[in-house]
């Protein structure tokens, strides 16, 4: 957080959300971002291009009195401008404003002086409507003003500090509206963090002076990720050829991190590999494997509008990204990491590895063949999950929720394959200088050092657990008690059987053509056109029998058969018509004999259904003998609900319950110290009221 420490920092950062005084009156809340991120970024390039500002002017017109412009011109402005854009305009911030008249127009002229490839960027702010509002509404003036008073050279402001300023004048500006809860700004010390689990295996490879790596962000935001870990790996090594690409679907935000990556580079070959688009239903680099990828997904974010074209993904099997399953509609969290698995490096070519930070919903959310469930098993089962850390409490901007560190690879070190490490970092934090929305803490440069050397450690510790894969999965399995009904006719119970939908589709059936068919040969010695008539030979068979409360189904089946049988016209019980009736006339009774089916099984009851979880690492019925048969000696196990994947009794759930890991016990306190504690308080209210009493 060094960089946070400048006092300029905030003192910029209030300055330019301080336009927003300006424009209260024109703007709502919604559309202040409109005015300050557009004019923000402006001023950035134009502190940026200054100094060579009239360098690229001189050539210009040399290059246009020689018939060459536009893209034949551009290699040429580039050099001259040192950065991969430039402006041929005659305006800048220094002098839009000598001319009060025209401002409108010659800022409109300053944007488009601007190249092609800047252009682009900036139209997703949507400028032209945003002058023309603030011209009509006679602000224009005031608002380019106070951005030509804020410096952001980089001299005065370096690049990290800028990706800084604009991530919180976003915070500010979703705080305004109190919107965006599941989008969060990724601190640059959990990046550093990531970045630094990400390479710990690969240090000595990235000082080879031929070196190079692909890192990737599906989500990518203003950018700070991919631009620390570049800069990371160019500290180890400043000779590295370090490739970025990354995706961001949102406007603003995506505008930023390109026109942020064209400051930092001459070739701008790093902007042109960030695209505009969602990751989950269009990805632009779809040939790319990566080295490295991070991110830090949008937490609880709805997909449902998108669901059809994440569903096509899915319905592609190996072929698509989302094979594994896909998670409920309200959180998208595991399709970016299974995105990004399917994006990693081959093994042959030296793997790839995968940083992502979640809230604990991915942990543990789904039960087992759910689709949460059922992605953690084929990351669990693959053995690509190498290690979790827990981080700490009030680190991110806009969020205190607990959250975590993936960190995955398909290239495990030997001693790591079929494990995974747990690291409890959560107490690893200081307090910030300085609160930014619901960040209260830090995580110092020592920490993060600390949870590196925990991670290469690979030891445990009260801070450090590692588990075999298989750990982590269960083989749910249905647990059945037999079902034991009591009988009886009474008034009650045969009102019931008018719930039952075979004994009311007897009312309901048409009584003429193929039904008429249907219905003469349930009840052949009936020849009746009224079927509530047939309805009434029920009830009134049913009457017939004497209202005595038998405890076995079996006898009472008997009876009913042999009164059906003997009632004249004779009464014939179809299958659906018996089950209506005898669902009608009985109730649960622990006494009662226990029902058996047609082929001479127990039935089971629904009511008394349960589920175990048994570890994947021991048997099942070894686990239903010790554990359920002593208890409930007339249980079983269903044996026909199986997993879908292999075959066998059960169905296999995989969940990380991280808290449970580092659980720590805590005693109660003695019940003479509460006693004493309430007697203590019963005297300070006794006290309390005498005084209110005089």
């Amino acid at each position: 957080m060094s960089d946070l420490s400048n006092s300029n920092f905030n003192d910029k950062v209030t300055f330019l959300w301080g336009v927003a005084d300006l424009i209260r009156d024109t703007f709502s809340r919604s559309d202040y971002k409109d005015v300050i991120l557009p004019f923000t970024v402006l001023r950035r390039l134009d502190c940026v291009l200054e100094a060579r500002k009239q360098g690229v002017l001189d050539t210009y017109k040399k290059l246009e009195a020689n018939g060459i412009k536009d893209d034949a011109a551009y290699s040429t402005l580039t050099r001259v401008s040192k950065h991969a854009f430039y402006n041929i305009s005659p305006f800048s911030f220094n002098n839009l404003l000598d001319d009060h008249s025209q401002l409108a127009a010659n800022l409109q002229s300053y944007f488009n002086g601007f190249s092609k490839n800047i252009r682009e960027v900036l139209e997703n702010f949507k400028f032209d409507a945003t002058i023309k509002t603030l011209a009509n509404a006679e602000l224009l003036y005031a608002v380019v003003q106070r951005f030509k008073i804020v410096d952001l050279h980089p001299d005065k402001v370096s690049n990290h500090q800028m990706g800084y300023i604009f991530e919180d004048l976003i915070r500010r500006y979703n705080e305004a509206l109190n919107e965006n809860p599941g989008e969060h700004f990724t601190p640059r010390e959990v990046i550093r963090l990531m970045v630094n689990l990400v390479t710990a295996y690969d240090e000595q490879v990235l000082k080879d002076p031929a070196v190079s790596r692909t890192i990737s962000d599906p989500c990518c935001g203003t950018g700070g990720m991919l631009i620390t870990a570049k800069d990371h790996i160019q500290e180890i090594n400043p000779a590295a050829d370090i490739y970025l690409y990354g995706q961001e679907v949102n406007g603003e935000t995506y505008a930023i991190c390109k026109s942020d990556l064209y400051i930092k580079s001459e070739t701008g070959k790093d902007a042109e590999n960030i695209r505009h688009t969602n990751s989950l239903t269009q990805d632009k680099h779809p040939e790319m494997r990566f080295d490295y990828q991070l991110a830090n997904p949008p937490y609880g974010k709805d997909w449902k509008g998108f669901y059809d074209l994440v569903k096509a993904e899915f319905d592609k099997g190996e072929e698509g990204r989302f094979q594994a399953g896909l998670p409920r509609t309200s959180d998208g969290q595991l399709l970016f990491l299974q995105h990004m698995l399917k994006r990693m490096k081959d093994v042959q070519e030296g793997g790839g590895r995968v940083a992502i930070v979640m809230n604990g919903s991915p942990l543990f959310t789904g039960d087992a063949e759910s689709g949460e469930s059922e992605i953690r098993r084929w990351i669990l089962e693959n053995d690509w999950l190498d290690a979790i850390v827990a981080l700490p409490e009030q680190i991110f901007y806009n969020t205190g929720i607990t959250t975590y560190v993936w960190i995955l690879t398909n290239h495990k070190e030997p001693q790591r394959k079929g494990k995974v490490q747990l690291i409890n970092a959560a107490d690893f934090w200081v307090p910030a200088k300085k609160s930014l929305g619901s960040k209260r803490r830090d995580i110092s440069d020592e920490h993060i050092q600390r949870i590196k050397d925990l991670y290469l450690a690979f030891a445990e510790d009260e801070h450090s657990k590692i588990f075999a894969t298989t750990d982590f999965g269960y083989r749910k399995i249905t647990i059945e008690r037999p079902l034991r009904l009591n009988f009886q006719v009474s008034e009650e119970r045969i009102a019931r059987l008018y719930d039952q939908k075979a004994f009311r589709d007897l009312a309901n059936n048409n009584t003429s053509g193929k039904k008429k068919k249907a219905q003469s040969s349930l009840f052949p010695e009936i020849a009746n056109d009224n079927p509530r008539d047939q309805q009434a030979a029920i009830i009134d068979l049913l009457r017939s029998l004497p209202p005595t409360l038998y405890t076995s189904k079996a006898t009472f089946e008997q009876i009913l058969e042999a009164a059906a049988a003997s009632t004249r016209p004779k009464i014939t019980l179809p299958t659906p018509l018996m089950k209506a009736i005898l669902t009608a006339l009985g109730e649960r009774d622990e006494n009662a004999a226990i029902c058996y089916d047609k082929d001479g099984a127990p039935e089971p009851d629904p009511e008394l259904r349960d589920t175990e979880n048994v570890p994947l690492r021991e048997d099942i019925w070894s686990y239903f003998a010790r554990e359920v048969e002593p208890h409930v000696p007339d249980a079983w196990v269903n044996k026909k609900i199986r997993d879908i994947q292999d075959g066998e009794v059960g169905k296999i759930g995989y969940e990380i319950n991280f808290n449970r890991y580092f659980y720590k016990y805590q005693p109660p306190r003695p019940l003479e110290e509460i006693e004493a504690d309430i007697k203590l308080l019963e005297r300070d209210i006794l006290e309390m009221l005498s005084e209110v009493a005089g």
